[in-house]
């Protein structure tokens, strides 16, 4: 099966002040996940293609005062991103910044028979002119990488 894009809905919970969101799913069959080792096999470790994305957006941003990193007082990180909600059903990670905040919600449902349903949610509060600008310029490739990762559930990359 291949993740296939869904409506999201905003406003959202997990982020009540976001105005831009997207959301993927992808049906697996003969596989329990919980939310977090469904997260945690989509972002360790990335492909190599998307790790030298992320350090030429890392480079770029750094000049305009984006975090290229996640906050030294994250407690728990899956990839680079804190956690901040770990359930069995649903994992949130993300965090603020001063031109947006974002959230990634990896969550899990029952599919039909013997299989799950892997959800992600990419919520998104722009907070000024950088932070629409960064998410314009970011958004063909998040379009990619996200699929991809979830993709890689099933063994494909």
């Amino acid at each position: 099966m291949r993740p296939r894009s869904v409506a999201a809905h905003l406003p959202n919970a997990i982020l009540p002040e976001a105005d831009w969101a997207d959301r993927y799913e992808l049906l697996i069959l003969n596989e329990r996940l919980t939310a977090r080792e469904a997260a945690r096999r989509m972002l360790e470790p990335l492909p190599g293609w998307i790790r030298l994305l992320l350090a030429l957006r890392n480079r770029i941003v750094s000049f305009v005062g984006l975090k290229t990193a996640a906050p030294a007082a994250a407690d728990s990180l899956i990839g680079f991103f804190p956690v901040l909600r770990d359930e069995e059903r649903k994992a949130v990670l993300g965090f603020d910044d001063r031109h947006l905040d974002f959230r990634i919600v990896v969550d899990v449902r029952d599919g039909p028979a013997d299989s799950q349903v892997i959800g992600v949610t990419t919520l998104v509060r722009r907070r000024n002119i950088l932070g629409r600008i960064y998410l314009a310029a970011v958004t063909p490739f998040h379009k990619t990488i996200v699929p991809t990762l979830l993709a890689g559930l099933n063994g494909r990359r």
